[in-house]
């Protein structure tokens, strides 16, 4: 049971990291084309980094 567990974390840690880098490349994008930050790629950012920090706590507390 336990390295099912594991698997679904590091899929999660994967999608996190992914979201991180699109909300990335939406505000650079929307900065050259727009010159102004959306709240769309602001929050993109926001919540890959957010659930990317929560996932390795959980990842870290079971590991222990």
């Amino acid at each position: 049971m336990e390295p099912e567990i594991s698997k679904n974390l590091k899929l999660f840690r994967i999608v996190a990291i992914i979201i991180t880098i699109l909300g990335v490349a939406l505000l650079s994008y929307m900065i050259t084309v727009e010159d102004e930050p959306g709240a769309i790629p602001l929050f993109l950012t926001l919540a890959g980094i957010v659930s990317f920090f929560i996932i390795q706590k959980k990842i870290k507390s079971r590991t222990n």
